[in-house]
């Protein structure tokens, strides 16, 4: 590589050194921008702590969001696009937990009711959950309020296209973030922004696959009969509907509960022939939990919960509970609480019934110890019972339920920050995060480095990826700023003044 090619790119010097001085930089030819704030994602997590930000004073000019997304929402909307929620679906939220409204009033429920010209969500919302199902809002409707509040807070003014290579220590205080911009963007292949605070809201680094899926596909180079959830898989749908056909479906949380919804749907509304089976590693057979206060419902191989944590995770005991208690009992409380959990909702619940009777829908406990290619084509699960018992399945598909992957490592953001930035691993093997959210043993002179979302689970909130984590974690960021003097403190005259605003939709 020539020299001039290798300039305004990372050197060994850069990448080995955890602490880098501004002049290593125009060394490398890398150009540094300056701006106090930056924020590494640009999903939901970024977007919320940035809402926060310019209703507690701070001008646009002085944060930016860096990511490869054109919208906060995404990379959201396709996961729950190819996981089977598509705008019209109701997603697993409360009613209160607006990412664009971080008051939650008016909620989803009275701007649903409003919308439809319908009091029949209100009233839902009155006797939920013993005379209805938990009110959920429509994916579209969270799309459609989020962009609309981007609009109020000029948030494509403060979203700089890129992708973040890592975020090291600079000499002196605060933080350099590098990027690499879009191809043509820029004259060197890399930028530097120098900033005195960040904020990570990466999301999960990627896919999570069951070990014997992983092996089938790397082995037999097969990504269209094994397939994931949160992965393009239309051509499942597409097939069944040519000609008769038998799925597997492995998992037992939220999106098994969809997946499964959108076969039936398909079977019951075009007459079609399709076989399921589903697989439950965890077959829970009634009411379960640890004591009288700490158990939820569950039966069919299901384990029934309205939404990820209860709704105490968020502002009540279990929150308090969690705050105070050490690693072992947090971990007594989210393997009490958490865990694979779907609402258990009459519609798809009716389905199952009818598949059952029907003898077309065949829940199992098994564990799968391999899966292999047949001689036409098919897939060949091998299972074995509790009871020892083995059991092969043939089938055209498999639906992979698992969810997605939360190791650290995966994420190179993340790995470089434990690797070099000082961040260590807590308890659950996320990032460890003090009290207002700050990556601890990442502290450069008077900077801070934030984390909020997935990365931060097993610290000190328990609800950390949800709508409502996401916002807590923002308004905890948001008051050590304040502390720190970037920005207003949320107090209840700014509050009203804001929320008004935000009700008049007048930009800030």
């Amino acid at each position: 590589m020539s020299t001039a090619h290798a300039r305004g790119d990372l050197t060994p010097q850069l990448i080995g050194t955890p602490v880098w001085y501004d002049q290593a930089l125009a060394a490398a030819g890398i150009p540094i921008y300056d701006t106090p704030f930056v924020s590494v994602g640009g999903g939901l997590g970024s977007f919320i702590l940035a809402d926060v930000l310019r209703v507690q004073g701070a001008p646009a000019s002085a944060i930016r969001v860096v990511s490869t997304s054109e919208t906060p929402w995404q990379s959201w909307e396709y996961l729950t696009r190819v996981s089977q929620l598509p705008v019209r679906e109701r997603i697993r939220s409360d009613a209160g937990a607006r990412p664009d409204n971080l008051w939650g009033f008016p909620s989803y429920a009275m701007q649903e009711a409003w919308q439809d010209k319908s009091l029949a969500l209100v009233w839902q919302v009155l006797v939920e959950p013993l005379f209805a199902d938990f009110f959920a809002p429509r994916a579209g409707t969270v799309f459609a309020t989020v962009r609309k509040e981007a609009q109020r807070i000029a948030y494509w003014d403060m979203l700089a296209q890129g992708q973040v290579r890592m975020v090291r220590r600079r000499a002196g205080g605060g933080y350099f973030t590098l990027v690499t911009p879009p191809a043509g963007t820029t004259p060197t292949k890399r930028i530097a922004i120098r900033s005195r605070y960040v904020h990570l809201a990466v999301g999960y680094p990627g896919l999570k696959f069951l070990p014997d899926l992983q092996e089938f596909r790397e082995t037999y180079n097969d990504y269209h009969r094994v397939v994931n959830a949160y992965e393009p898989h239309e051509h499942v749908y597409e097939f069944l509907k040519a000609r008769p056909g038998l799925v597997v479906v492995r998992g037992a949380g939220i999106v098994a509960s969809r997946v499964l919804q959108r076969l039936i749907d398909d079977r019951e509304r075009l007459g079609l022939q399709t076989q399921i089976v589903h697989i439950f590693r965890t077959y829970v057979k009634g009411s379960h939990g640890p004591g009288v206060w700490m158990r939820r419902k569950g039966g069919d191989g299901w384990a029934y919960q309205a939404f990820t944590f209860p709704k105490s995770a968020f502002g009540g005991q279990l929150k308090a509970q969690y705050r105070t208690a050490d690693g072992d009992r947090r971990k007594q409380i989210v393997k009490a609480v958490g865990g694979t959990t779907t609402p258990k909702l009459r519609r798809w619940q009716g389905q199952l019934g009818r598949g059952r009777q029907g003898g077309w829908y065949h829940p199992i406990q098994a564990v799968v110890e391999k899966v292999e290619p047949t001689l036409d084509g098919r897939l060949l699960s091998h299972t074995r019972g509790d009871d020892g018992a083995r059991n092969r399945i043939v089938s055209d598909f498999v639906i992979d339920c698992t969810g997605l992957e939360a190791d650290m490592a995966e994420h190179r953001v993340l790995d470089d920050l434990l690797q070099n930035g000082g961040a260590r691993r807590n308890g659950a093997g996320r990032l460890a995060v003090g009290p207002n959210f700050e990556v601890l043993g990442t502290e450069s002179g008077d900077g801070a480095l934030y984390a909020s979302g997935a990365a931060t689970g097993g610290n000190h909130f328990l609800a950390v990826d949800s709508f409502m984590g996401m916002q807590t974690a923002a308004l905890d960021i948001a008051a050590d700023l304040a502390r720190r003097g970037f920005v207003k403190r949320l107090g209840p005259v700014r509050s009203t003044n804001q929320w008004l605003k935000w009700a008049l939709n007048r930009s800030i």
